[in-house]
């Protein structure tokens, strides 16, 4: 039985995480830890939990986490969690990120794009990149994973099957993305009060969004040569989810049963990418583990399209996919 610590356990992929755990046959809950003024009996924290969850939410207590966890899911925020991985580790147990912060493997472009300066460079080459349907065999018993960004997850599979087998031009491709509310984290800010995102649609961080250098970092990798992505993410008026796509210039003869084919045969063994048969829908992954791609041609472009929750396929799930691996378990347990 694994012995998961869930560390920022009073966010949005806080809970989540927690939902999934409990549910997992082979995972057990044993330590949630917040900021001091988060902190109470996790069912009092999240209503939903009442009768589910007997733990308290506790200041973090390194000691304790070493001695009765071999896993954290570290649900800090970006610029926070780097502070917190390196003693995580001293600890002994093995670590899945959900910041940017080990991600981006350039120092240069994380402090560009962040606007910080990285402060644990010491355990950023030994990170494993945690999508698992491209990088399955660097998480397997890695002690250091960085869960990848939302937006990422969804551009990068739609469009890897195209990668890795050379069919578009790598210096055109266009990724325009709808995340549903819940993307802009827990703490409340004026854009996403219910007056103003009710019934509204709206662009932000035009040609400057960070997750755009981790599509390019990971894009580049799959292709095996430079590629560059201008993505444009925007925000709609539903609680969760994220609708992606990507527009590209093909760079071979293509046509709709070509890409279907292809497609399904790259993700013919992965569990959680189903092809679809017309462009998805959001409604159809919430709540799921699960990513929707599809791929055609309209007007001389290769058009794809994915869906995924940005709170499960997005963040909680992959990381409990990407803790099965570490720990060699089926990686489908507690997420179908």
């Amino acid at each position: 039985m694994i012995r998961v610590a869930i560390i920022g356990a009073s966010g949005y992929t806080g809970l989540e995480s927690i939902e999934i755990i409990l549910r997992h046959p082979e995972a057990k809950l044993v330590y949630l830890t917040a900021l001091p003024q988060e902190c109470g009996r996790a069912s009092e924290v999240f209503g939903r939990l009442k009768g589910r969850c007997s733990l308290h939410i506790e200041p973090l207590d390194l000691d304790k986490l070493g001695a009765e966890a071999d896993v954290s899911l570290c649900c800090l925020p970006h610029k926070v969690s780097m502070g917190f991985v390196p003693k995580l580790l001293e600890t002994g147990v093995k670590v899945i990120d959900f910041s940017a912060d080990y991600r981006l493997k350039d120092v240069t472009v994380y402090e560009s794009f962040y606007k910080v300066k990285h402060t644990d460079t010491k355990n950023l080459p030994a990170a494993a990149f945690g999508l698992p349907e491209l990088f399955r065999e660097q998480i397997k018993g890695a002690n250091l994973v960085a869960n990848p960004g939302c937006y990422p997850t969804g551009a990068i599979l739609a469009i890897a099957p195209l990668l890795k087998n050379g069919l578009i031009n790598t210096n055109s491709i266009i990724v325009n993305a709808v995340t549903g509310v819940s993307g802009g984290g827990k703490n409340p800010s004026t854009a996403f009060h219910f007056p103003n995102m009710n019934e509204n649609l709206f662009a932000y961080a035009v040609g400057s969004h960070r997750h755009m250098p981790e599509m390019e970092q990971i894009a580049t990798q799959v292709a095996s040569e430079q590629v560059r992505i201008l993505f444009q993410p925007h925000v709609g008026p539903f609680d969760r989810g994220i609708l992606s796509t990507v527009y590209c210039e093909p760079a071979k003869e293509l046509d709709a049963d070509k890409l279907k084919s292809i497609y399904k045969t790259f993700y013919n063994s992965e569990p959680f990418v189903q092809v679809t048969d017309s462009p998805p829908a959001v409604k159809n992954v919430a709540g799921g583990n699960y990513c929707h791609v599809f791929a055609t041609m309209a007007r001389g472009k290769v058009v794809c399209f994915s869906a995924i929750d940005n709170l499960v396929k997005g963040a909680s799930g992959q990381a409990v996919q990407n803790m099965n691996i570490i720990f060699g378990l089926d990686e489908t347990l507690g997420l179908e």
